[in-house]
């Protein structure tokens, strides 16, 4: 998971709801359109917060930053015992809903990290038209590594038969809590009170959904390829979620921006926000002119 620097909005941002045809998900938005705007869908345990680093410095520049819980995510609800909900297809559907809210006739760019950049593809692909371009970042073409399935397969098995916090007690008692982020650089957070509180708000059933689905991920890079939207890869220089050498890879077949930031990991948002920023507004601006 993803640490953030902070849980609280920076000075210009708030949360709110966002309410859409497929109801309503919490977010952080900041700034104004003056270029465009920028949806950011967080991964696999994550929530909107993952971003927070990064609204500041899009604000500058001219970008306004709507950073969303998903169905299930930390403080936008879902059910806790039925996976239907979030099978990728209604992923996909829930982010076309809240991309039709935000679009104001200004450009929108589509970010998504690791898992939300594989729900944000299949998004693309059942409807380009709202994008004017799509951002993955630390998210690979097909399923993630063999060491992160076991992992995730651990994790299933676990919410399985146990309690959230059960879970949450589990993994710490495993592994220090400075390696309980599987992504990112521990900065910022004097102890666990957060982040645990973003675990026990998360629905187990999308857990376990969406584990399955990282699992299972087929290689869509061809269909996202023919659709021609510009598109960005975006990574730290090491990723034991995705191999860089694959999403190099991937990269090449998008015939897409490649971005490498260094002494990041999978969470260069968190890892190193202000190259990350610096990253995606270049991207951004060159689009637009």
């Amino acid at each position: 998971m993803s640490r953030p620097p902070t849980f609280t909005p920076p000075p210009g941002a708030r949360a709110h709801r966002l309410r859409t045809s497929r109801g309503e998900f919490a977010v952080i938005e900041a700034g104004t359109p003056v270029k465009g705007t920028v949806l950011l869908v967080p991964g696999f345990t994550g929530s909107k917060e993952d971003f927070i680093a990064l609204h500041k410095p899009l604000a500058e520049a001219g970008y306004r930053s709507v950073a969303v819980d998903g169905r299930g995510q930390y403080e936008s609800e879902g059910p806790k015992d039925d996976e239907s909900p979030y099978a990728q297809e209604e992923l996909a559907s829930d982010l076309l809903a809240q991309a039709r809210v935000v679009g104001d006739g200004a450009p929108l760019h589509l970010l998504g990290h690791s898992l939300g950049g594989q729900i944000s593809r299949a998004a693309v692909l059942l409807d380009p038209s709202p994008f004017a371009s799509l951002t993955l970042m630390a998210s690979g073409p097909a399923q993630i590594s063999q060491s992160q399935q076991q992992r995730v397969k651990l994790l299933r098995d676990a919410l399985a038969v146990m309690g959230m916090e059960q879970v949450w007690d589990a993994i710490q008692a495993m592994e220090p809590p400075e390696e309980t982020d599987t992504g990112g650089l521990d900065e910022g957070l004097d102890d666990s009170a957060d982040l645990r509180r973003r675990w026990l708000a998360h629905s187990p059933a999308q857990l376990i959904a969406t584990g399955r689905q990282l699992c299972t991920e087929p290689d869509r890079v061809a269909e996202l390829a023919a659709l021609g939207l510009p598109t960005h890869v975006l990574s730290g220089e090491r990723d034991d979620t995705w191999p860089i050498p694959l999403l190099d890879d991937m990269a090449a077949r998008l015939r897409a921006h490649r971005t490498v930031i260094a002494a990041a990991e999978h969470s260069p948002n968190t890892d190193q926000p202000t190259a990350t920023a610096s990253a995606l507004i270049g991207f951004w601006d060159q689009l637009t002119g």
